[in-house]
C-alpha cells in the first residue's frame, strides 16, 4: 500500500499529484502504456514505474494486453479497474421509475423499469425505488457501491440534494432524498434534475466534453438542461432551464404549479391529454378516437403516435405544442447561444411533425448569428439515456470534482466527498 505519510487525505505532495494524474490519464484513455505516460507527464521512467506500481497496489490500475511495438519490445497496456465498484442510478419520472447499475466507466450493466406516479409522495416512491435497486443488485456479484445518482422531475438544490418547490411533486419540497440512499448504501449520493441527466447523457454520446447544448424534454411536463462548454448550468437555486413555467402570452390555462398561463399548461403532455379528451368528448373522430373506442388510454405517447399516423386532431395538438415550445427555446437560443438543441420526451416522438415546427419558430424568432451554426435534432430516444446521464454525473463528481479528497482511501466515502449539511 502507498505510504500514508504521503497519500494522507489532503496532502497534495508532488507524489500524490503525479499519481492522481497518471490514474486519470489511464482512466480517460489519454494514455494506456508506460511510455505514453512518461511523454505526457514528463516524469522519468523510474518514477513512472514507481507511481504505476503504487496505483496498481491501491487497486486503481491493472496491467492489460501488450500493445503494438514501435520497433523494440511491445509495451504492456494499462487499464483502469472499472470493475472495482458500482454506480447506482435512480431516475424518477412523472409516471415511472427507472433504476440501473453501472460500472465505474459508465457502462450500464443492468436496469429495471416500473410505472409509478411521482405524486404518490416521497416515502412510497423511494421505498419502491430501493426495492428495485435491491432486485438488480441481487443479480450482481458482491461489488461495493461507490456512489448513487438520483434524478427527479423538478428543480433541485444540488448542494443539499433536496427538491425545491417541484410543481408536479406534492410532498417533495425540501425532502432529504439524499439521506434515504445514504442510509441504505453508506455511499455519497447526488440528486439532480432529470433533464440535466439527459443533457449529460447527450454529452457522453457525442463524446464532446466542451459542447454548448440545450436538451429540451417534452413529456408529461417540460424542462431544459443547459450545458455550457460541457458543464451543467444549474443556476443559483437549481431552477435553471425550468421553461415549463414561463408565461405564454394571452393564456389563462391553470397550471399544476398553481399559476395560470404556464407553457406546460398549454404545451406539455398532460395539457395535450386534457385538450384531446375534451375534443373527443365533443365528437372528434379519427385514429385517436378509434384508439379510445378500443379501450386505449389517451396519453402523450398515444397522441404522438396518432399524429404520425395522420390523425388530424393529434397533428393539430402536436404542432401547436411545438410552436409554443419553439418560442420559448428561441428565447434561450438568443441568451445562451448553444451549438446544439436536442429535443426529447414523449411528445417529441411525433418526429418531424413536431420538430419541424420547433425549428421554424426558433429560426423565425432568434438572432441570425445565434442560429448560424445551430443544429436542432431529436434525441435518440434510448430508454437508458437517464441512466447513462446519471452515471456521467457521478463520474464527473467522483473523478473530476472530488477525486483528490478520497483518492488515498481507495474508494469514496460520504465524509470525504460531500460537505456537511
Amino acid at each position: 500500500m502507498a505510504r500514508d505519510s504521503t497519500l494522507r487525505f489532503g496532502a497534495q505532495t508532488d507524489e500524490v499529484t503525479s499519481l492522481l494524474r497518471i490514474v486519470n490519464l489511464v482512466r480517460t484513455g489519454e494514455a494506456t502504456t508506460r511510455p505514453e505516460i512518461g511523454r505526457l507527464t514528463g516524469l522519468g521512467r523510474g518514477v513512472v514505474a514507481q507511481r504505476i506500481d503504487q496505483a496498481i497496489e491501491m487497486g486503481y490500475l491493472e496491467d492489460g494486453e501488450f500493445g503494438p511495438s514501435s520497433g523494440g519490445r511491445a509495451p504492456r497496456t494499462l487499464r483502469f479497474r472499472s470493475d472495482r465498484g458500482r454506480l447506482v442510478i435512480c431516475a424518477l419520472g412523472a409516471m415511472h421509475i427507472r433504476v440501473g447499475i453501472a460500472a465505474l466507466d459508465g457502462d450500464i450493466i443492468d436496469q429495471v423499469h416500473r410505472h409509478w406516479d411521482i405524486s404518490r409522495g416521497p416515502a412510497g416512491t423511494l421505498d419502491t425505488a430501493l426495492e428495485m435497486i435491491d432486485e438488480i443488485l441481487a443479480r450482481q456479484p458482491e461489488v461495493v457501491v461507490w456512489a448513487v445518482a438520483v434524478g427527479v422531475p423538478g428543480p433541485v438544490d444540488f448542494a443539499s440534494g433536496r427538491p425545491v418547490a417541484p410543481p408536479i411533486m406534492p410532498g417533495w419540497n425540501g425532502f432529504d432524498v439524499r439521506r434515504r440512499f445514504e442510509q441504505r448504501f453508506t455511499a455519497p449520493v447526488w440528486v439532480d434534475n432529470d433533464v440535466n441527466l439527459l443533457a449529460l447523457s447527450e454529452r457522453a454520446r457525442r463524446q464532446d466534453d466542451a459542447v454548448d447544448l440545450i436538451f429540451c424534454k417534452i413529456g408529461t411536463g417540460i424542462g431544459a438542461g443547459l450545458l455550457s462548454h460541457g458543464r451543467i448550468h444549474r443556476g443559483a437555486n437549481g431552477a435553471a432551464g425550468d421553461i415549463g413555467h414561463v408565461r405564454v402570452r394571452d393564456s389563462e390555462a391553470p397550471c399544476r404549479c398553481g399559476k395560470t398561463g404556464c407553457l406546460e399548461a398549454e404545451a406539455g403532455g398532460w395539457a395535450l391529454v386534457r385538450d384531446a379528451e375534451a375534443a373527443l368528448a365533443e365528437g372528434a373522430g379519427g385514429y385517436l378516437a378509434r384508439h379510445v373506442e378500443e379501450g386505449g388510454a389517451v396519453t402523450p405517447e398515444s397522441i404522438a403516435l396518432a399524429a404520425m399516423d395522420g390523425d388530424a386532431l393529434a397533428i393539430s395538438l402536436v404542432q401547436r405544442s411545438a410552436r409554443l415550445i419553439g418560442e420559448s427555446i428561441a428565447a434561450l437560443v438568443n441568451m445562451f447561444n448553444p451549438g446544439v438543441i436536442v429535443v426529447g420526451g414523449a411528445v417529441s416522438s411525433a418526429g418531424e411533425i413536431f420538430l419541424a415546427e420547433v425549428r421554424q419558430r426558433i429560426y423565425e424568432l432568434s438572432l441570425p448569428l445565434a442560429t448560424r451554426d445551430l443544429s436542432t435534432v431529436r434525441s435518440v430516444g434510448d430508454e437508458k439515456e437517464p441512466l447513462r446521464g446519471g452515471a456521467e454525473m457521478l463520474r464527473e463528481q467522483l473523478f473530476d470534482v472530488t477525486f483528490p479528497r478520497w483518492f488515498a482511501d481507495g474508494k469514496p466515502s460520504i465524509e470525504r466527498v460531500l460537505p456537511a449539511s
